[in-house]
């Protein structure tokens, strides 16, 4: 036998409301609309649904089952609409999103727990990957969103960057390095220690080359490579190597006081830290909200990164 759902939706509301008046008035139908759908479920089941000559009303043990079914049919039916209006809003749903390692450690997934705190049914794959996998990625539909920086040559084919943070990245050592006490410190000088080599195609390794042509030396010594930025954190604070590392990641990272600035001027390409999507696709609500969220969090933090920048004084 099949019933109805919206006749057992609409017995459950009676029974709640104690008579068909009540109930026609919580539903939005009229009073004989509703009595005409009830005596078709009673049709349908073959036995009363309310004790008759019983004022106020008074269902029957079989109505008093059917109208728990309905309540769950209700209940269900309206957790299903606030997941669609949630989906809609950015609320709920699921957020791919892919950066460059070292910042998104520091800085992103920090935001991005941030987010989930505001919304919690918000799912969140984070992954790794310099411009070229990112872009990839949103192209082939794997992707929401990029976080990447990128140079003033403009934003490859079919994607759209919306800038967030000046890039600026900065020699790091750890703190009581020897060249830190250096009163005067020279470019040349940094070809006197090891270095730890960034993951390959980052920004961080054309930048360290830059270092390198400018010392007029034909290699750096690489004591140390591949590593995470805790991994390469926990190796600067052991030893006299550098490091180059985005200027936010540092800010980041230094209440711990671990690692200092070399206030050393390096050469490198104007830069900036964004948003990479693909252009003319809507986006899902909730990789849009959670855009829009990463783009404020840096708007009240570029001022603070910026002043902190201008307090070291960068020397050629």
């Amino acid at each position: 036998m099949k019933l109805s759902e919206t006749h057992l939706i609409q017995l459950s509301a009676v029974v709640d409301a104690g008579s068909v008046s009540k109930g026609a008035e919580a539903l939005g139908l009229s009073q004989p609309a509703l009595s005409r759908s009830l005596a078709q479920l009673e049709a349908r089941v073959g036995k009363p649904l309310f004790l008759r000559g019983h004022r106020p009303l008074q269902a029957t043990p079989l109505g008093i089952q059917l109208a728990s079914h309905g309540r769950r049919i209700l209940s269900e039916s309206r957790r299903a609409a606030e997941a669609v209006q949630s989906l809609l809003r950015g609320t709920r749903g699921l957020v791919r999103v892919c950066g460059v390692p070292f910042f998104m450690d520091a800085m992103i997934s920090r935001i991005i727990a941030e987010f989930q705190n505001r919304n919690a049914d918000v799912m969140v794959e984070q992954s790794y990957g310099n411009l070229a996998e990112v872009g990839a990625g949103l192209r082939a539909g794997q992707l929401d969103i990029g976080i990447v920086p990128l140079g003033t040559s403009g934003e490859p084919g079919g994607l759209q960057f919306q800038p967030i943070l000046a890039a600026r990245n900065v020699v790091c050592c750890r703190f009581g390095h020897p060249l830190i006490r250096t009163r005067r410190l020279d470019l040349a000088e940094l070809g006197n220690y090891r270095w730890v080599a960034p993951l390959p195609g980052s920004p961080l390794l054309a930048d360290l080359f830059a270092i390198r042509s400018s010392l007029g030396t034909p290699d750096l010594d690489i004591c140390y490579s591949g590593g995470s930025l805790l991994s390469v954190m926990n190796y600067l604070t052991e030893t006299d190597a550098l490091a180059i590392l985005p200027f936010s990641v540092f800010f980041a990272e230094r209440k711990q006081n671990r690692i200092a600035v070399l206030p050393v001027d390096i050469p490198q390409p104007q830069r900036n830290l964004g948003i990479l999507r693909l252009a003319g696709v809507p986006q899902n609500p909730a990789a849009a909200a959670f855009a829009d969220y990463v783009v404020d969090a840096f708007g009240a933090m570029a001022h603070l990164i910026q002043r902190h920048e201008n307090a070291v004084v960068w020397r050629r």
